[in-house]
């Protein structure tokens, strides 16, 4: 039985509107003074990027600019990453965007200060050392990359998406920055958010710390469910359940903008920490196969996992409920953990997250490959409070279909 448990965060985290004109002097301090910003042609053609790398300039910060970005991103993509890095020489890395951008920063931070190739820090605590200075601004609210200690590439060949975890991935300085979010199209801030939810309630619903099932010898960035990350993810969640419809439903509104920013951060704490779960394992090969976003197949996948895991953990969901907003005053637990369920999927179909795998170009005849994929991923699997077979993981999958 484990009878410590420990919290792991960025060295700063700068939250609040106007954030970003902090950055100039956060490179500084980091001497990071040629600095490669990882973002994509979307941000930049927004203006986003021009407004970053300004403020960073200001501050007398050379900056080189790479958009190379792209949702997902490949091996390639981070290779050319870290060939453009290496081309300039930079001394640190700033990953703007979602976590797409973020994760590419992460691994050409890793690279730059270790040498090597991605493959080589494919799995977990494969990093020896701290990375290069990195800096992480989202512009998204949802995967909590900017206070993360992962980093995921997706493995082409393989139809497979990959993490690399190491407590050394993250960032030097988180800078959220709530402005930056209020371009983001009504789809992606949905899919970041169900995101969002999703990290927090894995969090919240993880197998309990003292009997994490981590195999002697073995050290894991993730530990079990700890009363840290249960405050962290309650508040992310209540947050999301006031602040996700009305961020999708306008994007101007300032206030959901920032509740949705503060939420995902939270959410992104709770989670780096504590574990992801049967959700995150089961949408991995799904998103490698079909290219949905990863918040898509998060947000479709959520409800189903919840229904095999609501027996072992009927008091959390049961707050969850109340934390989304549904009055559970007289109901029994099993009743009101039963409405967590129904919170979750009505929040998903009022943003637009379809509910179906067949909805996103899944094929029944892929869900036995699929199964045997996601229970391959034994990191987060154990983070689950039900342990899992492939038959149902496959059942899980057919329910989903």
């Amino acid at each position: 039985m484990r009878t410590t448990w420990s919290f792991h965060v960025p060295h700063q985290l700068v939250f609040g509107r106007n954030a970003v004109a902090e950055l100039g002097d956060i490179a500084r301090r980091l001497k990071a003074d040629r600095l490669l910003l990882v973002t994509d042609p979307m941000l930049v053609k927004a203006g986003i990027a021009d407004r970053v790398r300004q403020a960073v300039e200001a501050a007398g910060v050379s900056v080189k600019v790479f958009d190379g970005g792209e949702p997902e991103p490949s091996i390639a993509a981070a290779e050319a990453c870290i060939d453009a890095a290496e081309r300039f020489q930079a001394k640190g890395l700033l990953g703007l965007g979602g976590g797409s951008n973020m994760d590419l920063a992460k691994i050409t931070a890793t690279v730059l200060a270790h040498d090597g190739a991605p493959r080589d820090y494919f799995g977990e605590n494969k990093i020896p050392g701290p990375v290069w200075p990195l800096i992480c601004v989202p512009t998204t609210a949802g995967t909590g990359s900017e206070v993360s200690a992962a980093s995921v590439l997706t493995d082409t060949a393989n139809k497979m998406k990959v993490g690399i975890l190491s407590n050394y991935l993250r960032p030097s300085a988180a800078v959220v920055d709530p402005l930056l979010t209020v371009s983001c199209p009504p789809k992606v801030t949905a899919d970041s958010g169900i995101d969002a939810l999703t990290h927090a309630i894995e969090a919240y619903t993880a197998v309990d710390n003292e009997v994490f099932p981590l195999p002697e010898g073995e050290r894991s960035v993730y530990q079990g469910r700890h009363p840290m990350g249960d405050l962290l993810a309650e508040r992310a969640i209540s947050l999301i359940g006031t602040f996700l419809r009305r961020a999708v439903a306008d994007g101007n509104d300032l206030e959901a903008r920032e509740g949705m920013a503060l939420g995902a951060t939270l959410a992104g704490m709770a989670f780096s920490n504590v574990g992801v779960a049967l959700v995150h394992a089961m949408e991995y090969p799904v998103g490698g196969a079909v290219h949905v976003s990863h918040g898509a197949g998060n947000g479709l996948l959520l409800p189903w996992v919840m229904r095999f895991n609501i027996n072992t953990r009927i008091p959390q969901f049961a707050r969850i409920a109340g934390l989304l907003g549904v009055n559970v005053q007289g109901l029994k637990p099993e009743a009101a953990a039963q409405q967590a369920i129904a919170a979750v999927e009505q929040l998903s179909a009022d943003i637009g997250i379809p509910r179906r795998l067949r909805d996103i170009g899944v094929q029944r005849e892929q869900l036995p490959a699929f199964a045997e994929k996601a229970c391959g991923i034994k990191r987060i699997l154990r983070v689950n409070p039900r342990t899992v077979t492939v038959q149902e993981v496959q059942q899980v999958y057919e329910t989903a279909f």
